[in-house]
C-alpha cells in the first residue's frame, strides 16, 4: 500500500456506502464523479470552472498524453496538475482501452500492445511497465493497472483468456509500480458478462493487493440489466476497506444504481459530450436545446439548480446559441451538467448518512419519469 493515501467508510445503508479517501492533492469525499479531461483538459472548460461545479477529482488519459504532448514533456514541465492548472486530486486511466478503441494496427501478445497512433500512425509498444512509468511521470494521484479491454459480446472462453492476461498484467503493474506518499494504484476486474470470471479476477486482484479496484469492461453495450448484475457478482468480493471504481458510467440513473451496489468513484465522458451536443440533463429529464419548444421559454434550465448557467440565462437564450453555433453554448452546457452531476452525488451521500438512500433513488426515478414540463 502506499502509505499516506487512506480510504475512510463513514457510513453505509444497504450496500451504498457515504466515504472519504485522501490524497496528496486533496480529499474526495464518496460516493464521486470524475469530469473527463482525457488530453489534459475538461473540454470547454477551464480548471477553475471545473471546480466551481462541485468536482473534486477529475480524470486524464495515458494513452492521448503519451501521443501528444508526451509524459516526459509533461515531467519537465512539473508534472500533470502543474501544466494544466488543476491543484485537485487526478486519476489516470491506464491507456488499456484506448489501445484497443482508437489505435490502428495493434498487436496483442504476452508483454503488452504494439499499435499504430490514430493522429499520425506512428508506432509505439505500451505494456505494463511503461503505463506505470508513464502515469508516474504524469504525477497522477491514482494510477490504474494496465489491462485489456475485454470487447463485448464475447465468447466466455475469449472473455477467460482476456481476463486473465489481464490479471497477469495487473501483478506487473504492481510490480513496476513505486508508491509514493498521497498516491495510490488501482486494480481493474475484468471478466465480461460471466460472473465466474468476475469473482475469480476479483480474488486475484485481492490477492495481489491494490489501494483501489475498479470494475472494467462494462458500459460496453451489454444494457443496464446486465450491468448490474455483474455488480452484484462483483461489488461483494472486492475489499470492503478499499474504494470501488466503475470505470465509463455513466447516465444519470446508471449512477444511482451503482451506488446502490456499493460503487464509490465514476467517470464518463456523458455529462461533456452531452454539454457540446445540446443536451442538458435537469432535475426532470433531458433536455434538448435543439428543439424549436425552447425558442421563447424565459424559464432556467433547471428551477432548482444553482449553478451560473441556471441563474443568469433562459431556456430562449441557449436554444439561439446552439442553433447559431456559439461557444459559448458548450460552455454554458458543459458547465450545467457538471454541476447536476457533483449535486446528484451529493444528495446520495447525504442520503446515505441520514439513512435515506432508498427514499431519494425513489424520488429521483419519480421525477425523471415526470419529465421536462413545458412552459405555459
Amino acid at each position: 500500500m502506499t502509505g499516506d493515501f487512506a480510504f475512510c467508510l463513514r457510513a453505509r445503508d444497504g450496500a451504498a456506502r457515504r466515504g472519504q479517501f485522501a490524497t496528496a492533492h486533496g480529499t474526495v469525499e464518496t460516493p464521486a464523479f470524475m469530469p473527463v479531461g482525457t488530453a489534459a483538459t475538461v473540454k470547454a472548460m477551464r480548471p477553475e470552472d471545473v471546480a466551481a461545479t462541485g468536482a473534486q477529482i477529475i480524470l486524464a488519459n495515458t494513452y492521448h498524453l503519451m501521443l501528444r504532448p508526451g509524459p516526459e514533456r509533461i515531467a519537465a514541465l512539473g508534472g500533470l496538475h502543474r501544466f494544466m492548472n488543476w491543484p485537485g486530486p487526478i486519476l489516470t486511466d491506464s491507456g488499456g482501452y484506448q489501445v484497443m478503441s482508437l489505435a490502428k494496427l495493434r498487436a496483442i501478445d504476452e508483454q503488452g500492445v504494439t499499435f499504430r497512433s490514430h493522429l499520425d500512425g506512428a508506432r509505439f509498444t505500451l505494456t505494463p511497465e511503461r503505463s506505470v512509468e508513464i502515469q508516474r511521470l504524469l504525477g497522477a494521484d491514482i494510477a490504474m493497472a494496465f489491462d485489456e479491454c475485454t470487447p463485448f459480446p464475447a465468447e466466455e472462453e475469449e472473455a477467460r483468456r482476456s481476463m486473465e492476461l489481464s490479471m497477469r498484467w495487473a501483478a506487473r503493474s504492481k510490480a513496476a509500480y513505486r508508491a509514493r506518499p498521497g498516491q495510490a494504484l488501482f486494480g481493474i476486474v475484468q471478466g465480461s458478462v460471466y460472473p465466474g470470471l468476475r469473482r475469480r479476477s476479483a480474488a486475484a486482484l485481492v490477492e495481489i493487493g491494490f489501494d483501489g479496484y475498479a470494475v472494467g469492461g462494462l458500459a460496453v453495450g451489454e444494457g443496464q440489466e446486465r450491468m448490474f448484475a455483474v455488480l452484484d457478482e462483483t461489488v461483494p468480493a472486492l475489499p470492503a476497506d478499499r474504494p470501488h471504481y466503475l470505470m465509463g458510467v455513466g447516465k444519470p440513473a446508471d449512477l444511482v444504481g451503482a451506488v446502490r451496489r456499493g460503487i464509490d468513484l465514476f467517470d464518463c465522458v456523458l455529462p461533456t459530450r452531452s454539454g457540446r451536443t445540446a443536451q442538458a440533463f435537469t432535475r426532470r429529464g433531458t433536455v434538448n436545446l435543439r428543439n424549436a419548444r425552447h425558442a421563447d421559454d424565459p424559464r432556467p434550465l433547471d428551477a432548482e439548480c444553482a449553478c451560473a448557467t441556471c441563474r443568469q440565462y433562459s431556456r430562449a437564450y441557449l436554444h439561439h446559441l446552439v442553433r447559431a453555433q456559439e461557444i459559448l453554448a458548450p460552455m454554458l452546457l458543459t458547465a450545467h451538467n457538471l454541476r447536476y452531476y457533483a449535486d446528484l452525488m451529493a444528495e446520495m451521500r447525504g442520503a446515505i448518512e441520514q439513512g435515506r438512500f432508498e427514499d431519494l433513488a425513489a424520488g429521483i426515478a419519480a421525477r425523471q419519469e415526470e419529465g421536462d414540463i413545458p412552459p405555459v
